[in-house]
Order: C-alpha cells, then sequence, then structure tokens
C-alpha cells in the first residue's frame, strides 16, 4: 500500500493509504472527503463547547439582544422550553448573546467533553506522527459519536435553527464565515505531486510509479490559486542536523 502524506501549503493533514492503481478522481473525492470531514468536525466541537456551557442557540431574532430589548419586541425562545438537556439546567448567561444559557449539568457536560476529546483525537494531525492513516470510516465514526452524545444530552433534538443540528444534517450555511474559505469544494479541488497537478482520467502510477510500498506527499488546494510551493529537497529536521554538523567540524578545525 502507498502512504500519502496530504499537506495543505506547508502543514501536514493527515497520512492517506491507497494502492498505486488508484484513479486520481477516486483520489481527489476520497482526499477531499477527508479533509472536510476534519474541518466540520472541529466546528461542531467548536459549539459543542459553547452547547455545555451556554445552552441551546436562541432564534435568529433574538441573537444579541438584551432583556429589554426582548420583552419590548416580545420574543420568546419556544424551542428553549422544548429542548431542555438530560437531568435539567443551572442559568450560566452566554456573554455574546447567541445561546440560551440553560447550562446542562456537570455530569452531562462531561459526556460533552470526553465526547469531543475522543472525536478531535481520532482526526488530529498529530496522527501523522504516529504513523496513522486517516479513512472516511474514522471521519465518520468521529461524527458519529458526537451525534451520539448530542442525543443523550438533549434526546429531544436540538432545535432546528441550532448550528450543530444543521452541520449533522449537512445543511450548514458557512456563507461569509472564515470557515467558508477553508472548505474545499469537490468541484474545485486539486491535489499535487512534486510541483505537478494529478489530473482526473489518470491513475497515481502515472505520477508516482508502480511501487506500492512508498510515501510520498501530496498536496491538496482549490482550483485557481497556482502550483503550491514544492517540498524542500532537504527536511527542517536534516538542514538543522548539517548545520549542526558543521558548527561541530568548524570548532574542530579552530582546535587543530
Amino acid at each position: 500500500m502507498v502512504k500519502l502524506l496530504i499537506k495543505k501549503g506547508d502543514e501536514s493533514q493527515f497520512l492517506y493509504e491507497t494502492v498505486v492503481q488508484k484513479p486520481i478522481e477516486e483520489l481527489v473525492k476520497e482526499v477531499t472527503t477527508i479533509y472536510n470531514g476534519r474541518l466540520k468536525i472541529s466546528r461542531i466541537c467548536s459549539e459543542m463547547e459553547e452547547l455545555a456551557k451556554h445552552g441551546t442557540l436562541l432564534p435568529p431574532d433574538m441573537m444579541g439582544l438584551n432583556d429589554d430589548q426582548v420583552e419590548e419586541l416580545k420574543l420568546f425562545d419556544e424551542w428553549g422550553e422544548k429542548c431542555i438537556p438530560s437531568g435539567g439546567w443551572t442559568f450560566n448567561k452566554d456573554p455574546i448573546g447567541r445561546r440560551n444559557g440553560k447550562q446542562p449539568n456537570e455530569k452531562m457536560q462531561d459526556v460533552f467533553m470526553k465526547t469531543i476529546e475522543e472525536a478531535k483525537a481520532m482526526v488530529s494531525k498529530k496522527q501523522v506522527q504516529h504513523d496513522v492513516c486517516l479513512t472516511l470510516k474514522m471521519v465518520q465514526d468521529a461524527l458519529d459519536i458526537l451525534r451520539g452524545a448530542v442525543m443523550i444530552v438533549y434526546p429531544m433534538n436540538l432545535p432546528p435553527h441550532d448550528i450543530i443540528r444543521h452541520e449533522f444534517e449537512n445543511s450548514e450555511d458557512l456563507t461569509g464565515l472564515q470557515a467558508s474559505l477553508e472548505v474545499i469544494e469537490l468541484s474545485q479541488a486539486q491535489l499535487w505531486f512534486c510541483g505537478k497537478e494529478m489530473y482526473r482520467g489518470k491513475k497515481l502510477s502515472d505520477y508516482i510509479g508502480n511501487n506500492e510500498k512508498t510515501k510520498v506527499i501530496v498536496k491538496i488546494q482549490k482550483q485557481g490559486q497556482g502550483a503550491p510551493g514544492r517540498e524542500p529537497v532537504v527536511s527542517e529536521e536534516e538542514r538543522k542536523q548539517m548545520m549542526l554538523h558543521a558548527y561541530r567540524r568548524q570548532e574542530e578545525i579552530k582546535l587543530i
């Protein structure tokens, strides 16, 4: 099996294992799906941390309003009354006015935080250091345990306008958000190897040869961004070792 180190720019993202006969069309689809899946998991975890602190998301027409404005406009969070966390709640006001302040109890908070930690670890960039290859199943498993934790704490489900629910239903709207710039649409996804774009219609072997026991760096990016920077011939660690060796050699010469 071939191991691909997937990078975005100069930053390692994850390892992916495949075969040299893999069609580039399928490779682009699977690598992009994993890449975007990791971003989705990160977004969900971030919102779940806020959910554990301040309860469910307020309706859009109540967000950012103070109590007087809510009363004056006669607004009411009907879903906040229906979507109550298991075991009850205590009030913890959201300082930015996005959530209703109905914080789950400590036991339910613990369910969230342990699950978030587990999901993040499953798709962490640190998996590269441990030589663990990511798969579509691992990404889906991480999403499933996050969904399961939400259902444990909120058996009545989240309000239909809650961002986390939209993420799980794949109906999220990232328009105008920084997150929209990070996601790569499949139609715009490109993979590059050694400064060359890997074109759909070809196979992986057309670019890296037929050696199934190799490990190469492949870069993912959006169409229209030009060729990504090529990898240095000498790695950063090798460069440091060479400099250290040169320094020691220079010091030895001084003593002669």
